[in-house]
């Protein structure tokens, strides 16, 4: 499912290292994103969601979002004054197909100039290597979608039996907007055990709970209960736990300690974003969205239109090529994921092939002639390095 803008230029040359692996496929694609929204009124046909369900895992690339008023008026002339809202397609995946376990890596390459780094004792320029794998709730909190502008009276009476609500009855309907944060014990559990079980098959030593219970006391402390329980069947790893706004602190201040982060939907997008801002940036975050029977695998950067019709295209693939190797991991083909790791890693060590992005460059054609390598170029690099 390419999608739009750079997701078209990065999900082809992630295909390219696939092959080059010699992964042994056959590549259906899928119809996603803002032309289909502009021309169907649909960025999500149903014709996309049936393959998916015919091939149980699928590659995304980027799509495009506007704000609502300007998506109705990009719609197709025959498509306007109809009420059709836009809703995005990779949400709407999640919810079609319950993909509620979000994976998210962040891990430094050694060389990668992009890496955060401390000074330490005697002005000495530390690097801490980060191994850090975020797991976001994908379905549930503060993004299930359940919310009003202008709440209607049911739901105005509803919220007034809670004691809390009267500091907002007098307030007009138009001046009101009302977002839920829903939980199941359900769904805390399942992202709880992946992100045990995970952490149990690769190594890590720590599961770290991060929340805020001391404040969102119901939601949250539902979240810790659970975890409590899972913890027990899983005795060889720690359960640690941190609130949101003291983890954004930590992450800078001791990134190195954390291995697993378990976090509700909200909060596993911000801190997931912050960890990856510490090993490189957008460039180079891969997710994973997990569901029973269905998995899709992205990375997390947009589809940055106005890079898309540069030639040579310019962004930087590693983020598209990491989530292929994650999608790898789910098949249990855990060498060929690795090949590729260690690929992408030799190139950034060697550091003699980099993306504008990596050389700190303003994107823009004129990068290409200050010596930042093509998308192709990097996924060239890549593949040269797979075959030593």
């Amino acid at each position: 499912m390419p999608g739009d803008g750079i997701g078209k230029i990065v999900l082809a040359e992630a295909i390219r290292v696939l092959q080059a692996v010699r992964f042994d496929a056959e590549y259906v694609f899928a119809d996603i994103g803002w032309r289909h929204w502009c021309t169907e009124g649909n960025p999500l046909p149903d014709r996309t969601l049936k393959l998916l369900r015919q091939h149980k895992v699928g590659l995304f690339g980027a799509i495009t979002s506007k704000p609502q008023a300007e998506a109705a008026a990009e719609l197709a002339p025959e498509l306007q004054d109809r009420g059709l809202q836009y809703y995005s397609p990779i949400v709407g995946l999640r919810r079609e197909f319950n993909l509620d376990v979000c994976i998210r890596p962040c891990r430094t390459f050694p060389g990668n100039p992009l890496n955060f780094v401390q000074r330490g004792s005697d002005e000495k320029i530390l690097e801490p290597e980060i191994d850090v794998v975020v797991f976001r709730q994908n379905t549930e909190g503060l993004y299930c979608g359940v919310e009003w502008t202008d709440p209607p009276e049911q739901v105005r009476r509803a919220f007034s039996t809670h004691p809390k609500f009267k500091s907002f009855e007098g307030v007009p309907g138009e001046e009101l907007a009302i977002t839920c944060r829903i939980f199941t014990r359900a769904a805390c559990e399942r992202i709880l055990r992946a992100a045990f079980k995970y952490a149990q098959k690769f190594g890590y030593k720590s599961v770290t709970l991060c929340e805020k219970p001391n404040v969102m006391r119901a939601t949250g402390g539902m979240f810790r209960e659970v975890a409590k329980v899972v913890a027990k069947d899983f005795p060889g790893i720690a359960l640690w736990e941190t609130n949101i706004d003291a983890q954004m602190m930590w992450l800078t201040k001791n990134p190195a300690e954390y291995g697993v982060i378990v976090a509700s939907n909200m909060f596993g997008d911000i801190g997931s974003d912050g960890f990856a801002g510490l090993i490189g940036g957008l460039g180079f975050a891969a997710s994973a969205n997990i569901g029973q029977d269905v998995a899709v695998f992205e990375p997390t950067h947009g589809s940055a239109p106005k890079y898309a019709e540069l030639d040579p295209p310019i962004v930087n693939p590693c983020a598209m090529i990491l989530s292929a190797a994650m999608m790898l991991t789910h098949l249990e083909e855990r060498e060929m994921a690795q090949r590729i790791y260690e690929a992408i890693g030799g190139v950034i060590k060697e550091g003699r092939v980099c993306t504008y992005d990596m050389l700190f460059l303003k994107g823009g054609p004129e990068v290409i002639e200050q010596g930042a390598a093509t998308t192709a170029e990097m996924t060239s690099a890549i593949i040269g390095k797979l075959s030593t």
